[in-house]
C-alpha cells in the first residue's frame, strides 16, 4: 500500500521462514540469527523511509529523537492531542528562561543591597530616636517656668502655664520630622517585603515554566534500545561470540541532547564489553559460564542526575595487562605499584588501549578516554569497577539536563571560575601550619582516600602565581570517577548556586578542562571549568604519578587587619576606605556587643574604637578585651569627640594605648597603626 516493496518483502520472507519451521517441527540452528539480521535490514530500511517525511514537513523536526518517527496517530483524537514544534525552537525557548533567570538573579542581588541599606537605615532611625529623647529630657529639665500674673487672667498655676523657648521647640519639630522619617521608612520596608515576596512568586512561575520546557525536550532513555540490542547482535556476530543485552530502567527520561552526546560512548562500551570482556564460547564453557554473554545496562534517576551503570560477565579487566601497557608507553615507572582502583583508572588515559589490534568493532583503537572526554565534557562522571573473571562495570553519572546546572564559584588568583557542584565531594578548611605540612606531603588524604594536591591557578598554566596567607586556607576535595584531587582555591564564594549554562562555541569547546560557561547576575561571563581534567592533562604532559606531586606555593604575606568599632555607618565606610587604600584588611562593628563577636572569629591586629556606641560603649569594650588572655595583647586606639582630660585619662587607665580626638589627622593615625604592627611583626620574628 505504502510503496515499500524491499520492506514487504522482507517481514514475508521472515513469515515465510517462520512458518516453515513451524510445519517441520524444528527450526534451524541460524534460523533466529538470520531472523535478526532480516529484522536489522528493515529497520534501516523504515529509517530512511522516514527521514522524508521530516523533510517535507515544516517545522517537522521534533524535540526528541523517537518523533516523527512514531506511526502515523490511531485515531483522531491523539492526532488533535499532538503538536510538532521544532527543536531548536524549544532550545531558544529553554535559553530565554535562562535569560530571565540571569535577570532576576541581578534583581535579587539589588535586593540585597536595599535590605542591607534599609537595616542600616533602621538602626540609625532606632539610634536617631534614641538620641532626641534624651535632647527632649535635656529641655524639660530647663524648661523655664514664670509667674505672669498680668498674662495670666485665667488663674493658672505659675507651673502650669510654661514658656517654652526656641530650643524646645526645635527638639518638638525634630521629634515630629523623626515621626516622619520613620514612616517613610517603615513604608519603604512594606515596599521591599512586597517587592521580595513579588520576586519570590516570580522565581517560582520561572522555575515552572523551565521545567515545563525541560519536559519537552526531555525523552526516555529506551528510544535506543533497538539500536543498542542492533549493536550487540552485530558486533557479536563479527567477533565469533554471543552475548544478551538487558536494558532496565529505560523509561528514565533526561535531556534530548544529553541523549544525544552520550549515545556514542554508550556504544563504544557495548563493543568493548564484547571484544574485550565477553570471552568465547569455549571459554566460557570452561569456566563453568553459559554460553551467552550477559550485558546489562542499568539507568536510574538520583537526584537531578541520571546513573547510567553498564556491567558486563566477562573476564574483566586484565590488571596486569594495564599495567604493562602504561610501562610501555612511559606512564607509570616500574618501581611504583599503585592501587588496583587507580591501576584501573589508567584505561581512561588518552590513547590508552590494551588492544594488539586496530578492529573496527572495538572502537578503532581508540581507549575509554572518549568515554570520560565526553561524559566530562556533560557535567558528569565515569568510574570504573573490574573484578577479575567476573566481569566489569563502568558507572556514569550524567545530568539530566544541560541547559542548568548546579555550581561553586571559586577564586583562582585573580580570577573568578565555576566548578561543578556534582564533583564537589568535601569543602575543608586548614591553618597555615597545615597547609604546610600537607604541602610537603604533597597529597590530602580523607576518609582513608588519597587526594592530589594541587593550587588552583598552577593548574591553569599561571606557575608563578602564589596564595594569600590567610589564617584559614579553603580546599576542595574533587572526584571524577576514581580520579581523585585535592584543590587549593584562593577562596570559596557562597555555595552552590543554580546557573544557566551558556554555549561557549568551537573555540574553547576542545579545551582540556572548560567544561561550559555561565552569566552572573552582575552581568559577568565566568567559565565552568573541571579541574580533575587539568590535573589529567598535567598528567600525561609529564609523569603520571610525579604530575601529581606539586611545589608548595610561597605564599604573600597577609595583610595586618584592623577592627573598627563605631555606631556610625558615615564613620565606619570612611576610615574603612582610609585603611584599605593603605593596604591594610578591615574588620568593621557598630558597637562593642557585635565587636566581641567578631572577635571570637579572627583576632586583629589594632582596634580603633569609638566611646559613645549603643549596647556597649567603647569603654566597657576596652576592659572585655583586657580582662580577655587571648585577646589582651591587641593595640586599641580610642578615637572620640570627647577630649576632656577626663576621658582621656579614663581610657588610658583601662587599657587604650592612644588617644585621638575627633576629627584626627589622617597621617597621625596611619603612624600609629603602622608602629604598633611593626612592633608586633618584630615580636613575633
Amino acid at each position: 500500500m505504502t510503496g515499500a516493496m524491499a520492506v514487504g518483502e522482507i517481514t514475508h520472507h521472515m513469515e515465510s521462514r517462520v512458518e516453515a519451521a513451524l510445519a517441520a517441527g524444528h527450526a534451524q540452528a541460524n534460523l533466529h540469527d538470520e531472523l535478526e539480521a532480516s529484522f536489522d535490514r528493515a529497520v534501516r530500511l523504515l529509517d530512511n523511509l522516514r527521514q522524508p517525511v521530516s523533510a517535507d514537513v515544516p517545522g517537522a523536526a521534533t524535540a526528541g529523537p523517537e518523533a516523527p518517527a512514531q506511526a502515523a496517530p490511531r485515531d483522531d483524537a491523539l492526532a488533535a492531542a499532538m503538536l510538532r514544534v521544532r527543536a531548536d525552537v524549544v532550545d531558544r525557548m529553554v535559553n530565554q528562561t535562562g535569560e530571565i533567570a540571569i535577570a532576576r538573579s541581578r534583581i535579587e542581588g539589588e535586593l540585597r543591597l536595599l535590605k542591607a541599606a534599609m537595616q542600616e537605615l533602621t538602626d540609625n532611625v532606632v539610634r536617631l530616636r534614641g538620641q532626641l529623647r534624651e535632647i527632649e529630657i535635656q529641655a524639660e529639665s530647663q524648661m523655664q517656668s514664670v509667674a505672669a500674673d498680668a498674662h495670666n487672667k485665667e488663674g493658672f498655676d505659675p507651673l502650669e502655664f510654661d514658656r517654652f523657648t526656641r530650643f524646645q521647640e526645635l527638639t518638638r519639630m525634630m521629634a515630629e520630622s523623626v515621626n516622619d522619617v520613620q514612616s517613610v521608612h517603615q513604608n519603604l520596608n512594606r515596599a521591599v517585603d512586597g517587592t521580595d515576596a513579588a520576586l519570590a512568586a516570580q522565581g517560582r512561575l520561572n522555575r515552572e515554566l523551565q521545567q515545563d520546557l525541560m519536559r519537552v525536550r526531555m525523552v526516555a532513555f529506551s528510544t535506543l534500545s533497538e539500536r543498542l540490542y542492533r549493536i550487540v547482535r552485530q558486533t557479536a556476530k563479527d567477533a565469533g561470540k554471543r552475548a544478551n543485552l538487558d536494558i532496565r530502567g529505560g523509561g528514565v527520561e533526561l535531556d534530548r541532547a544529553v541523549l544525544e552526546r552520550i549515545t556514542a560512548p554508550v556504544e563504544h562500551m557495548l563493543r568493548n564489553a564484547i571484544v574485550h570482556g565477553i570471552e568465547s564460547p569455549q571459554v566460557r564453557a570452561e569456566h563453568g559460564k553459559a554460553d551467552i554473554g550477559e550485558i546489562r545496562i542499568e539507568v536510574s534517576q538520583e537526584g537531578s542526575e541520571m546513573r547510567l551503570a553498564l556491567s558486563d560477565d566477562g573476564a574483566g579487566l586484565d590488571l596486569a595487562r594495564v599495567r604493562a601497557k602504561a610501562i610501555e608507553k612511559g606512564l607509570l615507572a616500574e618501581n611504583v605499584e599503585l592501587p588496583p582502583e587507580e591501576l584501573a583508572d589508567l584505561v581512561f588515559l588518552p590513547g590508552f588501549s590494551t588492544a594488539d589490534e586496530l578492529t573496527q568493532s572495538a572502537g578503532r583503537g581508540v581507549g575509554m578516554d572518549v568515554v570520560r572526554n565526553e561524559v566530562a565534557s556533560l557535567g558528569g562522571r565515569a568510574e570504573l569497577v573490574t573484578e577479575p573473571g567476573k566481569g566489569m562495570r563502568v558507572v556514569i553519572y550524567l545530568p539530566l539536563t544541560l541547559a542548568v546546572t548546579q555550581v561553586v564559584l571559586v577564586h583562582a588568583g585573580e580570577r573568578l571560575l565555576a566548578l561543578p557542584a556534582v564533583i564537589v565531594e568535601q569543602v575543608m578548611q586548614y591553618r597555615p601550619e597545615q597547609l604546610a605540612e600537607l604541602y610537603a606531603a604533597r597529597q590530602v588524604e580523607w576518609r582513608g582516600r588519597r587526594y592530589a594536591l594541587h593550587y588552583f591557578p598552577h593548574l591553569l598554566g599561571d606557575l608563578q602565581a602564589v596564595p594569600q596567607a590567610k589564617r584559614l586556607a579553603a580546599m576542595m576535595l574533587l572526584r571524577s570517577g576514581a580520579s581523585a584531587l585535592a584543590l587549593h582555591v584562593d577562596d570559596i564564594v557562597g555555595g552552590n548556586q543554580e546557573v544557566v549554562v551558556k554555549a561557549i562555541g568551537p573555540q574553547l569547546r576542545n579545551v582540556a578542562g572548560v567544561a561550559g560557561a555561565t552569566v552572573l547576575g552582575s552581568g559577568d561571563i565566568v567559565l565552568i571549568m573541571n579541574p580533575v581534567a587539568l590535573a589529567a592533562r598535567a598528567a600525561i604532559a609529564g609523569n603520571a604519578v610525579a604530575a601529581a606531586a606539586p611545589t608548595a606555593p610561597t605564599a604573600v604575606p597577609l595583610p595586618a587587619t584592623v577592627m573598627v568599632v563605631d555606631d556610625s555607618l558615615t564613620v565606619r565606610k570612611i576610615t574603612s576606605r582610609l585603611l584599605e587604600r593603605n593596604g591594610y584588611a578591615v574588620v568593621v562593628a557598630k558597637d562593642g556587643v557585635e565587636a566581641l563577636e567578631k572577635l571570637q572569629e579572627a583576632v586583629p591586629d589594632v582596634m580603633l574604637v569609638d566611646i559613645e556606641m549603643p549596647r556597649m560603649d567603647g569603654f566597657d569594650l576596652t576592659r572585655n578585651v583586657r580582662a580577655d588572655a587571648r585577646l589582651a595583647g591587641i593595640p586599641i586606639v580610642m578615637i572620640s569627640s570627647r577630649t576632656a582630660d577626663k576621658h582621656q585619662n579614663y581610657a588610658r587607665d583601662i587599657g587604650a594605648n592612644v588617644f585621638l580626638g575627633k576629627p584626627y589627622r589622617e597621617d597621625e593615625l596611619l603612624d600609629h597603626i603602622a608602629g604598633f604592627v611593626k612592633s608586633a611583626g618584630s615580636h613575633g620574628a
